[in-house]
């Protein structure tokens, strides 16, 4: 680079910060902050504190009425949108919403995809990539929560959580990421009536893995399986743990993964019909709200497009495990072997399923559950969409849910048990 683009770069750097700065946003010690010259003045709000050593990128960054960053420790923030009063102690941030009252400790790393909703967040030193944590949602430090979405509780006070040094186990001895888990659902978890979940710390979930409310794993526990009842989980811990016969891309279980998989994608396209019908009437009139709702049903695109591609992957490791069982492809379609068979239907059939996955997600929701929504939806009166959602009408309430459940049947029915 020439001096004098350099210096060009320079001067655009120090006009967006001054322009900031009369505006109303408060950059503590600015010559520390670095501000990309494509970020957009409006799209960050007055009131805004934004600490010394901050970076902030992207033409898409998009920072709500305040909003605090980097109070702990420099903030990288890129092509984000953040709701109001969204506290960002410190990390790297990157094509990631976080939406109003959201915070996240210092040496956050959070990567594309990633969905913080009302209130939820984490301690320090966490790591997120294609995560969605509903309201309330609450991790601790040291955690490593990717590829995964996690709901539960009511309040603040009464949430789900996952305790300190957890991991989310998203890649297989395979090398595949077919590995999403569904930590509560969305239908229920939206409505914010539902039992928190516990994981407690020192521990992991094996995905991809369903895991109902009301569920406690204590601390120290690998959970490698779905949980299904409420309740304390106390798995046999009892030795000895034999060993046995391990052969890379020998595929087992093969009908738990892909139902799981679909059980995901439902959820997915569910609550992108949610962002669809039910949030995007609330958050359309403020462009702090508005840029955080486009955010968000852009990430959850990008979530249902992870998760086709991770599935196109597994489809195509098919023939060869059927040959480490010894198997021909050619001739698996007669196997009397489950295993055998359903390894053979997924890579036969998934092209099919793949289309119509696709095609669920491009549906409208039902016509009656849309006429109901007309009429009832939204509140007059409120303007807190936590408030909203727990006075919501239960004509409303029930026709959402309704639509949601019945996408998430359509996908799952794709692979009858």
């Amino acid at each position: 680079m020439t001096g004098c683009a350099t210096s060009s770069m320079h001067n655009d750097i120090e006009a967006v910060k001054a322009q900031l700065l009369q505006k109303g946003v408060r950059i503590l010690q600015p010559e520390s902050v670095f501000i990309d010259p494509a970020v957009t003045p409006a799209r960050i709000a007055p009131g805004v504190v934004i600490h010394p050593g901050c970076r902030i990128t992207g033409a898409q960054t998009s920072i709500g009425p305040g909003c605090c960053l980097g109070a702990e420790a420099p903030v990288t923030l890129h092509d984000c949108c953040l709701g109001s009063a969204v506290s960002l102690q410190g990390g790297f941030f990157d094509q990631a919403t976080l939406l109003n009252r959201a915070n996240m400790g210092s040496g956050a790393h959070v990567r594309p995809g990633t969905l913080i909703e009302e209130e939820a967040g984490g301690a320090h030193t966490v790591g997120l990539k294609q995560t969605i944590l509903l309201p309330f949602v609450t991790l601790g430090s040291l955690i490593n929560f990717c590829d995964c979405l996690m709901a539960g509780g009511t309040s603040r006070s009464n949430h789900s959580e996952v305790g300190s040094s957890y991991i989310h186990f998203n890649y297989t001895p395979h090398q595949d990421k077919a590995t999403p888990s569904l930590i509560g659902n969305v239908p229920d978890g939206v409505m914010l009536n539902q039992s928190p979940i516990f994981l407690g710390g020192q521990g992991g979930l094996v995905g991809p893995a369903c895991i109902t409310y009301g569920v406690v794993i204590p601390a120290g526990i690998i959970a490698r399986g779905d949980i299904r009842q409420p309740g304390l989980f106390t798995p046999d811990m009892t030795p000895p743990h034999p060993t046995r016969e391990y052969r890379p891309g020998r595929y087992r279980k093969i009908s738990r993964i892909v139902a799981n998989n679909l059980r995901y994608i439902g959820n997915i396209i569910a609550l992108r019909g949610w962002y669809g019908h039910i949030r995007a009437p609330v958050m359309s009139a403020d462009p702090f709200q508005q840029a955080c709702l486009q955010s968000a049903r852009a990430g959850l695109n990008a979530i249902l497009e992870e998760r086709l591609r991770q599935m196109d992957k597994l489809s195509e490791k098919m023939p060869a495990s059927l040959e480490l069982h010894g198997v021909h492809p050619d001739r698996a379609a007669a196997s009397n072997d489950p295993e055998i068979a359903g390894q053979f239907r997924l890579h036969r059939r998934w092209p099919e399923m793949r289309g119509q996955l696709i095609q669920l997600a491009e549906t409208p929701w039902p016509k009656d559950c849309r006429e109901v929504l007309g009429r009832e939806w939204p509140p007059a009166g409120q303007e807190d969409y936590i408030d909203m959602v727990r006075t919501m009408p239960a004509a409303a309430a029930a026709a959402a849910r309704r639509a949601m459940q019945q996408v998430i049947a359509t996908a799952t029915g794709l692979w009858p048990a």
